[in-house]
């Protein structure tokens, strides 16, 4: 793990977190084409300095093979890709001091270069089976020192079957909410809740201004309330953070298709929990 050559990269009080929608512009949406090597979905390239070339952080993507468990239902691995990806790691360069690759990767639990990413980003895991290799390469990364965010289900379900596949990693261990005061929800930009973020389709605000901030989930359960929950180490350093009922990646993908949707999601939710997810990850 690079984590410790990161922190150098990082000035937590010389993040530009002020008014973070003054320093973001809305940007327009791209055909999909995910070939991020000839097709950047409209996001600029920008140098890194060769003195971190080697160590600036890069979003790496969780790819999984294996779809069929308990929750049904999703898009898999590789929903809101690549513009989430590439978004976010705009934005992370953007409103931090931190070094970022302006390519994010997509790797597998297998993969030889899996050590090389202390952050890993998975998505739509409410069906997802692990196989008994990637299990173990998943415990062996995160009691490592790696970092895995899990994002984008809704429902008891999805939840459930999450839960059983992280038993097989973590047979001692047991998710737990993270209560609000927990710094990882205050590490760069002081967030007052826990944000829920809905997909673009799902949002809405009702003549007396009030907003839906969820989906339906497909087993009927009740997703209006969001869930961080986190499996901690020995040290009580969060291994795998869990946000459920929530859908922080459509905040990044999605940010230039609705004004109304980037401002109250993107810019209020979306990013700052984000960041404050990196900047916890890096620095831990």
């Amino acid at each position: 793990m690079k984590r410790s050559r990161f922190l150098s990269a990082i000035a937590i009080g010389g993040v530009a977190i002020a008014t973070i929608g003054a320093a973001m512009a809305q940007r327009g949406r791209w055909y999909r084409n995910d070939d991020i090597s000839t097709d950047r979905r409209g996001v600029p390239r920008w140098d890194v300095d060769p003195n971190f070339e080697n160590d600036a952080f890069t979003f790496a993507r969780l790819r999984y093979e294996s779809y069929g468990g308990y929750g049904r239902g999703g898009g898999g691995w590789r929903t809101d890709y690549p513009d989430s990806d590439l978004n976010f790691s705009l934005r992370l360069q953007q409103l931090t001091s931190m070094k970022v690759n302006p390519d994010p990767v997509v790797v597998e639990l297998t993969d030889d270069k899996l050590f090389d990413y202390p952050f890993l980003y998975m998505i739509e895991p409410g069906a997802l089976v692990f196989n008994e290799a990637e299990v173990e390469a998943l415990r062996r990364y995160c009691y490592n020192g790696g970092f895995l965010m899990v994002d984008d289900f809704w429902g008891d379900d999805q939840y459930e079957n999450l839960r059983r596949e992280l038993k097989r990693v973590f047979p001692d261990r047991e998710a737990s909410e993270v209560p609000l005061s927990h710094e990882i929800f205050h590490c760069v930009y002081d967030m007052k809740e826990k944000p829920q973020v809905p997909a673009i389709g799902a949002a809405y605000r009702m003549a007396n201004g009030e907003v839906g901030s969820w989906e339906q989930s497909r087993d009927g359960s009740d997703t209006r309330t969001p869930h961080y929950r986190a499996i901690t180490d020995d040290e009580d350093r969060i291994m795998v953070f869990i946000c459920h009922n929530t859908d922080l990646g459509d905040g990044w993908e999605r940010e230039g298709e609705d004004q109304w949707y980037f401002d109250e999601f993107s810019v209020k939710k979306a990013y700052p929990m984000g960041i404050n997810i990196v900047t916890y990850a890096m620095t831990h």
